[in-house]
């Protein structure tokens, strides 16, 4: 299959294999796909991948069918397929990763794209990625009965088979996420990856008993050489740690064995590895020549050995266990030289670490000078604080000589008004900053506080941790001496080995000077270190006195800035007192004003409505509310004087106003209801002026109250109420009773009038004949479809109106509905009256035209006032209706049938005219030239007065409906929404 995938660049013909395979029947089948599938993802194709996504949503579906399977291979095919979606979805993302894992340093680096967020997020799906490979390794294992060689039977060897490619997936994911782990710790904070390191360590423990358990099982002996992990996971928090990181192997041999076969090989491969063994050990001593010498003392048969083989049998062996001594030796003193050159590197690493807290100190001290250099501004800023206060003040007397200069203008006063708002702001806004400065202090000085403390113990620690590293060094150095003096006497034991020997002994010599020259190097740099931590702890030791210093003058300044903001308070409070002061005489002035102007009689020409007057009442009212609100906070919190200002200003207008106004409203009221209206508006203005003398006064404040002003304002208001127009003469809770009754009046009018036509035409049938009847017969027949629509009209703005009833009365009765909205209800009445009285009109015009007393134009404009009236009636219906309301369709397209049936009556009235006036027509014939001229004339006079009298009904007809309008308005209320 891989070699299948790489010759067709793709997995196509595997695909089509396999969907014709019963994977969801067998699940020995599915997991031995899953197996195949699994090595061609990591050995086949690159397009392997593309071309296997498009089925993935299909391993989905069979992983949860399988995951229902609690026995046998269901579990495992189900975790297997979860593997195999999730190895996609990361080769997916991270197309840089190659099938097999298998990638270089500066490939990995590459993959992250050298940006810390695209490492963290690859850490993440590396660690999901390798939570599904433990998953798969746990459960297999758990299927297991361990207290058997499951390892040689068929069935555990079918279950084991396919970890041989978790183990080498996993042992890439491992080694990728340490290496990833020491790069993300190098640029981000140990808090933030605290996360990570859980996750690690907890998949650190289970990869490592299952590499363990995986190592002692038979099957994975002769198959795959396993890693086994370190003691303890890595220590992420010491930079220096990733060089002791070893990147675990997993070694497959070239060509694995058959069981059947497995004995014989062993010797085969026992015996050769001792031949081997034994011609290289001859070759080194005497030579590669003498393997292939004549003089082969082992192939003689039949003779004994005699001294002179013993004595080379002997030096033999001799010399091998010099060798083999002199190899140890050799070992020992590699693995010496490596452990001091790891010394010496994580000397080093210390060394970076010391400079690195000696940077971090220097930037400390920069940013506390940054911070000194930021309360200096701030001294400033509450100096340039203290002269825009006096500059403050400076403008507060002006304005006081202002107030005493414009009292008499109100407009001006409204604007120094503003200005004084505005000016309270500046000084409340300066407060705050004040504040928030004093608190920016106390912060920067914990923090200095802080970072002083955390300076002394970081360096307290590094200290300690020095003498430890020298109290290490000397040990080891100690060691290093003992075990070159034991090198000596080994060398020196060794002297008689020969030339060979004494070159290498002299060689060993050589480095073991440089070894000492080394020790040498670093007890000379730790000489040096101690010298800068000596030195960091004097530049320390001076950073703390300068923190010391600074911080007693930051104290002085916040005793400073705390008296400052006592004075500027104690200030803010005249000055608050004094607006207050200025604006309250100010309104008081405007409401007595109001009331002299009451007395003015240049003011009695001034009329009013009753609607105004409760408008400006009602307004009043709030404003008195708000104002009670207001004055109340000020009571209990005297800086709260910004919200009591405009409240009082307003206050004033609207109380003028409203007096103004009703004594305008009084002008055109009865005699009675006008005295009492101008008693209460005097009373209200006396309540109103008594309540602004107390607010002045310091002493009174606290008792100020403007309920009596509330009091008169709900009296004036009552006979607003009394002297508004009326509409309806009817209480509210009859407007339900009185909308059935005009709805079952229009119906039983369009009965009636259905009625009449119905006997008109009767009546018509038995008289008239020829052109009259036929006349009379299709005015008639328009007029009875007319009125049938119209019925029909009714009917669904009856079932619209019920609707409409039902949905919108909640709990409440059909007669509260009404009463709640009784403009709506007053509408529909007076839209019903018209609708019976035009049907009523019209009949009474179609009589008289069948009669031969009335005109056809009559009975025309008849037609279309009941159009009119329907159509009032419609809009009436439908102003609370729901707009997707089945009833509402029925009423428009009821409506549409009273237009058709409207124009339809029209259109027969004017057919049935012109036949008239067919058969009415004149005859010319019989008169002469001068008859025919003076028709002519009289003609041409006719139609001039016919066309003057025409404009003079139009200009009526025009004042007519001006009128009607107006009352309609005043009946049903139309002023009052003015």
């Amino acid at each position: 299959c891989i070699l299948g995938t790489h010759h067709e660049k793709g997995a196509q013909t595997f695909w089509s294999v396999v969907n014709r395979l019963p994977l969801s029947g067998n699940a020995v089948l599915c997991w031995k796909f899953c197996h195949v599938f699994h090595k061609l993802l990591r050995d086949g194709h690159s397009n392997v991948l593309k071309d296997s996504v498009r089925y993935k949503n299909e391993l989905s579906d069979m992983s949860r069918m399988w995951g229902h399977l609690s026995e046998g291979y269901g579990q495992l095919c189900s975790i297997y397929l979860k593997l195999l979606r999730t190895k996609m979805e990361f080769h997916t993302k991270n197309p840089r990763f190659p099938g097999n894992l298998q990638m270089s340093d500066r490939q990995l680096d590459e993959a992250g794209e050298n940006d810390v967020n695209n490492f963290f997020q690859l850490t993440v799906e590396m660690f999901d990625y390798l939570e599904c490979e433990l998953n798969l390794f746990q459960t297999v294992f758990s299927s297991l009965d361990m207290s058997r060689s499951v390892s040689v039977t068929a069935a555990g060897q079918c279950r084991l088979a396919p970890l041989i490619q978790v183990i080498l997936d996993c042992s890439h994911l491992y080694d990728y996420t340490v290496k990833l782990l020491f790069k993300l710790h190098s640029c981000l904070p140990a808090d933030t990856l605290q996360g990570h390191r859980d996750r690690f360590l907890e998949q650190f423990r289970k990869l490592k008993d299952l590499f363990y358990r995986s190592s002692n099982l038979q099957y994975f002996k002769r198959l795959i050489q396993i890693p086994q992990l370190p003691e303890n996971p890595p220590n992420f928090l010491r930079a220096s740690a990733l060089s002791e990181h070893i990147s675990p192997v997993v070694v497959i041999p070239a060509e694995a064995s058959s069981p059947d076969s497995e004995p014989i090989t062993d010797l085969v491969e026992m015996d050769t590895a001792s031949q081997s063994l034994f011609d290289n050990k001859f070759d080194d001593i005497f030579g590669s020549s003498f393997s292939c010498d004549p003089f082969n003392f082992n192939s003689q048969n039949g003779m004994s050995k005699d001294d002179k083989d013993r004595l080379i049998e002997q030096l033999y062996g001799e010399i091998a266990a010099l060798k083999e001594e002199l190899e140890n030796f050799k070992a020992e003193s590699a693995r010496g030289a490596v452990q001091l050159r790891g010394r010496a590197s994580e000397l080093e690493a210390e060394l970076a670490e010391q400079q690195h807290l000696k940077q971090q100190a220097q930037d400390e001290s920069e940013f506390l000078r940054a911070e000194l250099e930021e309360l200096k501004k701030q001294r400033e800023d509450t100096e340039k604080a203290q002269r825009s206060l006096t500059e403050i003040e400076r403008r507060a007397q002006a304005n006081e000589q202002r107030y005493s200069k414009l009292k008499e203008k109100y407009s001006e006063l409204v604007q120094n008004h503003a200005d004084l708002l505005r000016k309270n702001a500046e000084v409340t806004k300066q407060i705050t900053v004040a504040r928030q400065a004093q608190g920016d202090v106390e912060r920067e000085k914990k923090e200095l506080e802080d970072s002083f403390q955390r300076v002394s113990e970081q360096a307290q620690r590094k200290s300690q941790e020095q003498a430890e590293v020298l109290e290490t060094l000397k040990r080891e150095l100690a060691a290093s001496r003992q075990e070159l003096q034991v090198v000596q006497g080994t060398l020196e034991s060794s002297t008689q080995a020969g030339a060979e020997q004494n070159t290498r002994i002299a060689s060993l010599e050589q480095e073991r000077n440089r070894l000492s020259q080394a020790a040498e190097q670093h007890r000379d740099e730790m000489a040096a270190l101690q010298a800068e931590l000596q030195q960091l702890q004097d530049t320390l030791s001076r950073e703390q006195e300068s923190s010391r210093t600074e911080l007693e003058m930051l104290q002085t300044q916040l005793r400073d800035k705390e008296s400052t903001e006592q004075v500027l308070q104690q200030r803010l409070a005249e000055e608050q007192l004094s607006l207050l002061q200025g604006t309250t005489r100010e309104a008081e002035r405007m409401v007595q004003d109001a009331l002299t102007r009451m007395e003015d009689p240049a003011h009695i020409s001034c009329t009013g409505s009753a609607d105004c007057l409760l408008s400006r009442t009602l307004a009043a009212s709030e404003c008195a509310e708000r104002l009670r609100d207001a004055h109340s906070e000020y009571l209990s919190d005297g800086a709260a004087v910004g919200s009591l200002l405009p409240c009082l200003a307003l206050f004033a207008h609207l109380v003028s106003d409203t007096l103004l106004q009703g004594s305008a409203t009084s002008h055109v009221a009865p005699v009675e209801s006008a005295d009492r209206l101008l008693e209460l508006c005097k009373r209200c203005g006396s309540a109103a002026v008594s309540y602004l003398s107390a607010l002045q006064d310091p002493g009174t404040v606290a008792s100020a109250d403007c309920c009596l002003v509330t009091a008169c304002l709900g009296q004036i208001s009552a006979i607003g109420e009394e002297l508004r127009p009326r509409g309806l003469d009817v209480r509210q809770e009859e407007l339900g009773d009185l909308v059935d009754k005009e709805m079952a009046a229009t119906a039983a009018a369009i009965e009636t009038a259905s009625a009449r036509i119905e006997e008109m035409l009767s009546k018509a049938r038995a008289g008239d004949t020829g052109v009259k009847l036929e006349v009379n017969e299709r005015i008639l027949g328009s007029c009875t479809g007319l009125m049938q629509a119209i019925h029909v009209l009714v009917l669904a703005s009856k079932d619209l109106q019920r609707e409409i009833v039902e949905s919108g009365r909640g709990a409440a009765s059909p007669k509260e509905f009404y009463a709640k909205n009784s403009r709506w209800t007053e509408g529909l009445i007076s839209a019903s009256k018209a609708v019976g009285w035009g049907a009523t009109v019209m009949v009474d015009a179609a009589d008289l035209v069948v009669q031969g007393k009335g005109t056809f134009e009559e009975l025309m404009v008849c037609s279309r006032e009941i159009a009119a009236s329907t159509a009032q009636l419609v809009a009436a219906s439908k102003v609370k209706a729901d707009k997707d309301s089945a009833n509402l369709c029925k009423l428009q397209q009821a409506s549409r049938g009273v237009n058709q049936a409207t124009a339809s009556v029209v259109a027969s009235t004017k057919a049935g005219k012109s036949q008239v006036e067919e058969k009415d027509s004149m005859d010319f014939s019989s008169m002469t030239l001068t008859q025919i001229k003076r028709q002519e004339m009289d003609s041409q006079v006719r139609v001039l007065e016919l066309e003057n009298q025409l404009q003079k009904e139009r200009q009526k007809l025009g004042e007519l409906r001006k009128k009607h309008y107006e009352l309609a308005g005043v009946a049903e209320g139309w002023e009052e929404d003015g």
